[in-house]
């Protein structure tokens, strides 16, 4: 799995935690800076999924939707640009997860 592209390795990081978390081991010994940036990236989507499920179950229904439908666009504009290559972010919060989780580097 050395030979993957730091691309193919970012579009893996969308796929699921379970691909996050793919991508994230395979990208440990060969880092790439653009995959280590979609993973943190995918990381906070993912946070923002489970809050959406959380507000489902616990605070409001609808509420929960609206964020869970937001959780979703984002995720497929996300991973949109890690198929074109590009460092796209999501306005403010792609900022707020490359400062976060850190410990993703």
């Amino acid at each position: 799995m050395e030979n993957l592209s730091a691309k193919t390795k970012a579009i893996i990081a969308y796929m699921t935690f379970v691909g996050t978390l793919i991508a994230f081991f395979i990208n440990k010994d060969n880092k790439h800076e653009f995959t280590t940036w979609h993973i943190k990236n995918m990381f906070g989507l993912l946070l923002l999924l489970i809050i959406s499920q959380v507000t489902q179950a616990y605070v409001d229904l609808l509420f929960g939707e609206i964020l869970w439908l937001i959780a979703f666009v984002l995720w497929v504009f996300s991973l949109i640009m890690a198929i074109l290559n590009k460092k796209q972010a999501i306005p403010y919060f792609s900022d707020k997860f490359q400062e976060w989780f850190t410990f993703l580097d």
